[in-house]
């Protein structure tokens, strides 16, 4: 357990009304009082914030204008003593507090440190805190929500839930092989054994179905909107952000080089990628854009083809549109305000089942119809079932498809007729792994790994 008194700028960087640095430990009061002037902080009571000064202790001199916010243990987020700095926004004035924090005897925190201080004293799990960063990079409302229900815990009780009902089962067999003489507790040992771990594996398969979704609210759809030159890409990915970020001009290849943007489309964020026209080019620059155009299809979650209406569908068009057949698109029709040139029929029997949206984007039709395509493509409005536990976090989902699989073996085991005291040791493995989830049987070179991802003041 640490015992040192960290510290580190909890606010982003640049310029802002308020920066805030933060201490934890067991000195973070006694240090900030020693640089405070005003009211002694030692003697003030906890969850209060104060007016007053920073004094540089070698200068003697006012070094910032503060409100200081204090709070006590064990009522705080890491457990400890905290102490919240506020003053003005800034690279200057906040990098010049944490010089004088530091030099007053704080250490500087390693990133993700105050959760990790949280999740090492009991405050939170460790899937709760996982999903403090999902919570801050969350792109979304959905994914915000998903983040908030993770870290009040919804996860962490339905793991321990699943874990209890385990170790009740597993407790059952021990008295069984403890009491060998008993023949009725060995056929009672034998039933709840099949039927727990029954239970648990459809909870645990259940909770798998949501991770496609979990991970494209996580981590947004790489969505890329591919193309032969001047069809509409750009045109469309400025409507989808409402933004002029990509340059629209009449002239074929202007888009030279793959541009990325988030959007939130139904609740759904998609990175989209608008793409250099696909074609064959004597222009080196062109020819390397459309190369890293091609290596964005085969990563792409979702493909966004865009047609022009009035123009004849090509030859290269009918082979693009063979070769993605398989993935997931919405084949856009985009140009309708031009005279007809392009066979929709012809399109249509192209893109089979995928859908097909007709667009007009110079006059912003048929935007809501994509949008819709694009939500119902991928969740088939079970997105707003707001009892869902999605898992979204990739380690989350590798143990608990390593959960499902040692339950498996040991229901396999079971109907092979395999003694309950061989098949209790896939069901203690199962009930390691799930343990791994929440924290309670993961190892400190792992725990280091994970919180080494977060930003420093976290």
């Amino acid at each position: 357990m640490e015992t040192d008194t960290i510290t580190a700028i909890s606010t982003p960087m640049g310029e802002g009304a308020i920066a805030i640095v933060r201490l934890s430990g067991p000195e973070a009061v006694a240090i900030s009082a020693n640089l405070f002037q005003g009211k002694n902080l030692n003697e003030v009571d906890s969850h209060t914030m104060h007016y007053g000064k920073i004094i540089d202790p070698e200068t003697k001199e006012m070094a910032e204008e503060v409100m200081v916010s204090v709070m006590r243990a064990p009522k705080t987020f890491t457990r400890e003593d905290i102490v919240e700095i506020n003053c003005h926004g800034g690279l200057v004035s906040v990098n010049r507090l944490l010089e004088i924090v530091l030099a007053s005897g704080a250490r500087l925190a390693e990133p993700g440190e105050f959760t990790k201080r949280a999740f090492m004293n009991g405050r939170i799990d460790l899937s709760q805190a996982e999903a403090v960063m999902d919570l801050i990079r969350a792109k979304t409302d959905r994914a915000m929500n998903v983040a908030l229900k993770q870290m009040d815990g919804r996860l962490s009780r339905l793991i321990q839930d699943l874990r209890q009902k385990l170790l009740e089962t597993l407790a059952h067999v021990e008295v069984n092989i403890d009491y060998p003489e008993y023949d009725d507790v060995e056929e009672m040992s034998h039933d709840m054994m099949e039927q727990k771990t029954k239970e648990v594996h459809e909870e645990v398969t259940r909770i798998l179905d949501t991770a496609r979704q979990g991970k494209i609210l996580r981590e947004g759809l790489g969505t890329a909107i591919i193309g032969r030159p001047n069809v509409g890409k750009s045109s469309l990915m400025n409507a989808l952000v409402h933004e002029n970020k990509a340059i629209v001009t009449e002239v074929p290849g202007t888009t030279r080089d793959v541009i990325e943007e988030y959007v939130n489309v139904r609740g759904v964020p998609l990175r989209l990628i608008d793409t250099a026209g696909i074609r064959e080019t004597e222009d080196i620059v062109e020819r390397i854009g459309v190369e890293r155009s091609r290596q964005v299809l085969k990563e792409a979650d979702l493909i966004l083809f865009v047609l022009n209406y009035g123009e004849e569908l090509t030859d290269e068009d009918e082979q693009l549109l063979e070769a993605i057949s398989d993935m997931n698109v919405i084949t856009i029709v985009n140009k309708m305000d031009l005279e007809q040139k392009l066979d929709i029929d012809r399109v249509k029997q192209l893109a089979g089942d995928h859908p097909v949206v007709t667009t007009a984007l110079i006059r912003e039709e048929g935007i809501d119809q994509l949008e819709n395509a694009i939500s119902d493509t991928f969740f088939e409005g079970d997105l707003d079932a707001g009892d869902m536990t999605y898992v979204s976090n990739v380690r989350h989902v590798q143990l608990l498809k390593q959960a499902k699989e040692s339950l498996e073996d040991a229901q396999n085991g079971m109907a092979m007729g395999v003694p309950l005291d061989v098949v209790q040791i896939d069901v203690t493995r199962t009930w390691e792994i799930l343990g791994e989830i929440v924290g309670d049987t993961v190892n400190e070179s792992l725990i280091d790994q994970l919180f080494s991802q977060f930003c420093l003041g976290k």
